[in-house]
């Protein structure tokens, strides 16, 4: 992943933000705490420890004596943990070894740093015959700072990080549980729901989701239960309005009854059909189904004497779906198309063929205006139509196109609409 990606992933990660911001605050307390118990020690070295060292310099310098006796300061250096460098026209002598070019890795100019730090701190004596005694700590002996403490010290700072992740991880785990409960509420699954894992702000707030959600659910499956009963109890009235009409003499206004009375049947029997479907593939009655000669047993029966073009794949293999839902589906389709197509150049052309490892893309195409973009979003809807209009010759009342996306989700697929320039097509994958 490339530094930007990584980026974009940090600022969308609320984890990840409060450990950076835990790991901040640690160091920034680090940085505060070493910087003032330096000035709280420097001030206690200036009042009591250099007064101190002073004199203990004086002291080896007199041991050391004027001129300058090597034997007494290698003496000291054996005896005490500090090193001696003398300069002066009868003896040049230092204690500690000569440098390395390796030394500049661990102190640079370390000599110099050493001179200034003993001119500052009353570690330098001159001597009355013209030697200079410069006295320092001596460095530690090999093995005593051991190479490993500096790993050690890395990994310990990584586990805690880790430590910090995982806690705030385990903090904010109900955000997952909230975030899949409320994809699931927006589909329209009320079962199960969010888990409340703790006590906590975030518990209380999944809780407050659910009773939501119940609430919603509710209002939901009464409007259903309403929309069911009154569907059925539409029907008896309207059959028996039909065959009365039926019986009525011939003419314009007797075939223009019937004609609405079946209107009215195919608009309850529709409404039906889309609540039956909200249970998804549970109200599927699903067999091996050659899909090809469904569409030319379609196209030959219910569209007999249209023009339509079929472009259908002959080698695709029988797929397991509910051939009467699958008819209502192409049937709203194709119904749709040649409604809208009326007059193109082109008939509506019908298109099946394999869409990747076990699907399958049917497509309907009409040559017709299409559809104003703005407008695409709500196809689909129940009831919506992009005109103000409800004839039967204007588009119907705004069912078709619901249930034939009800139909293509119970089956596991998807109902999309795109204007295809000219016309629209609808894709369905399942």
């Amino acid at each position: 992943m490339s530094r930007d990606g990584w980026l974009q992933r940090w600022r969308r990660s609320l984890r990840w933000r409060l450990v950076t911001l835990f790991l901040l605050l640690a160091a920034a307390t680090a940085v505060v705490f070493l910087v003032g118990m330096q000035r709280v020690l420097q001030g206690g070295w200036q009042a009591y420890a250099q007064p101190l060292l002073a004199d203990y310099a004086d002291r080896l310098a007199a041991e050391i004596g004027s001129p300058p006796d090597l034997a007494r300061a290698q003496a000291i250096v054996a005896r005490l943990p500090v090193s001696v460098r003398i300069d002066g026209p009868l003896l040049q002598w230092d204690s500690r070894p000569p440098r390395r070019w390796s030394d500049h890795f661990d102190r640079f100019d370390r000599y110099d740093e050493d001179e200034h730090d003993g001119e500052r701190f009353g570690l330098v004596r001159r001597t009355a015959d013209g030697h200079v005694i410069r006295f320092g700590l001596a460095p530690p002996p090999p093995g005593a700072r051991p190479r490993w403490a500096g790993w050690l010290t890395l990994a310990a700072l990584l586990a805690l990080t880790a430590l910090a992740y995982a806690y705030v991880r385990r903090m904010f785990a109900p955000l997952a549980d909230i975030a899949a409960g409320a994809e699931r509420y927006g589909r329209g699954e009320f079962a199960p729901a969010i888990p409340v894992r703790r006590d906590d702000e975030l518990g209380q707030l999944a809780g407050r989701i659910n009773r939501m959600a119940e609430g919603l659910h509710g209002m939901l499956e009464a409007k259903r239960a309403l929309l069911l009963a009154i569907s059925h109890e539409l029907r008896s009235p309207l059959t028996r309005a039909r065959v009365n009409a039926e019986l009525l003499p011939e003419g314009p206004q007797q075939a223009a009854l019937v004609r609405d009375l079946a209107l009215m049947r195919d608009l309850v029997a529709d409404l039906l059909e889309s609540e039956r479907l909200q249970a998804g593939h549970a109200a599927l009655h699903a067999e091996p189904t050659d899909l090809a000669a469904l569409v030319r047993e379609l196209a030959a029966t219910h569209f007999a004497g249209q023009s339509l073009t079929l472009d259908l794949a002959p080698d695709l293999a029988p797929k397991a779906v509910d051939p009467a839902r699958l008819r209502l589906l192409l049937r709203n389709l194709v119904d749709n198309a040649l409604r809208h197509g009326a007059g193109a150049a082109e008939p509506p052309r019908i298109t099946l063929c394999a869409d990747g490892p076990g699907q399958v893309r049917l497509s309907v195409r009409d040559h017709g205006p299409g559809i104003a973009p703005e407008h695409l979003a709500q196809l689909g809807e129940a009831f919506w139509r992009p005109d103000s209009a409800r004839t039967r010759a204007a588009g119907g009342v705004g069912l078709g196109l619901h249930l034939c996306r009800l139909v293509a989700q119970a089956h596991g697929g998807t109902l999309e609409l795109h204007n295809a320039s000219p016309g629209l097509e609808a894709v369905v994958r399942l």
